[in-house]
């Protein structure tokens, strides 16, 4: 674990885990992704940002699991599931989701196989 991680969870932590295990999973499933640590969000990227994970509040507080954990991709459809908190149009055939993780077993096979589909969506970007 770098210092930068270390330095981003420094406030929250007991999300350490969930981005632990999200790290591990993106890294064994995508060789080669460069991960880039900046002040509200880590970046997960091929030849573009394909995912992050962040503490971006997209539920009221009350909604948000303690910890959580905010991953975000892009994908070239909408994706409509009650685990995902937020799907928006950020550009014309972009869109933009956000699924909050509370535990590290929500970090499953339904979430890697978005995070499959936003890395190749990233990687064929002109």
């Amino acid at each position: 674990m770098s210092d930068d991680v270390l330095l981003f969870f420094s406030v929250h932590m007991a999300a350490l885990p969930l981005y632990e295990r999200l790290e591990q999973v993106l890294l064994e499933a995508f060789p080669g992704t460069a991960v880039e640590v900046r002040k509200t969000q880590i970046s997960f990227k091929n030849r573009h940002l394909f995912a992050c994970a962040s503490f971006l509040p997209v539920k009221r507080k009350a909604q948000r699991p303690d910890p959580y954990l905010t991953v975000t991709f892009g994908l070239g459809r909408p994706v409509y599931r009650q685990r995902i908190a937020v799907t928006t149009e950020a550009q014309p055939n972009r869109w933009t989701h956000h699924v909050l993780v509370g535990s590290p077993e929500e970090i499953d096979e339904e979430l890697l196989g978005w995070l499959r589909e936003a890395y190749e969506f990233a990687g064929n970007k002109r």
